[in-house]
């Protein structure tokens, strides 16, 4: 078994390493921080932002070398329409390690990793503001394409624009009138 070049391996196998990574680089994507041991914590980061930096890409290869990882299209979905536009300013450092107290049961030291920016705040704002200003544009659209009707004024006159509309039609091109007198021709028979 090769010797991993940053310390001692965290589970029994590379490959239990791998997943356990992936695995809590999924709960930090899709909560935007999470508590763990300081090990795992510094093991993470690397690997986090790795994949933002990816993400950032945003092309077909990148959001494939994601998946490989986070196996979740969900969170690989959040990571890349959410997550990664915060960052595009930013080279790096897009994750942060809070040391905590040591746990209860064993004294092993904690930490909280966490995303530099809050999930929660920053994307409804944008949101809800271009949700409302696309809702007005369209409402501008609609009143300008209207044509400009004028309500008739009395009941005499929407009586008579009534009047003169045509009969509605069937599917087989029979008028109203028509089928009313084949439905009193039917009664007199019977």
């Amino acid at each position: 078994m090769p010797t991993p070049t940053k310390g001692p391996r965290l589970g029994g196998s590379p490959a239990h390493e791998r997943l356990m990574l992936a695995n809590l680089a999924t709960a930090l994507f899709q909560h935007g921080k999470i508590q763990t041991t300081e090990t795992k914590a510094k093991r993470l980061r690397p690997l986090a932002e790795q994949l933002i930096t990816k993400a950032k890409r945003g092309d077909l290869a990148a959001r494939r070398r994601v998946l490989a990882v986070v196996r979740d299209k969900d969170v690989v979905y959040a990571l890349f329409d959410q997550i990664a536009p915060r960052y595009a300013n930013r080279n790096g450092g897009y994750t942060r390690i809070v040391k905590t107290g040591p746990r209860k049961g064993d004294a092993a030291p904690m930490a909280i990793i966490e995303l530099v920016e809050e999930l929660a705040v920053a994307a409804p704002a944008k949101s809800t503001r271009k949700a409302t200003a696309r809702k007005a544009a369209q409402q501008d659209k609609v009143e300008a394409l209207a044509p400009e009707e004028q309500p008739p004024s009395s009941a005499a006159e929407a009586a008579a624009a009534d009047q003169d509309a045509e009969a509605p039609e069937s599917v087989s091109g029979d008028t109203a009138a028509a089928r009313e007198d084949a439905d009193e021709a039917d009664t007199s028979k019977s």
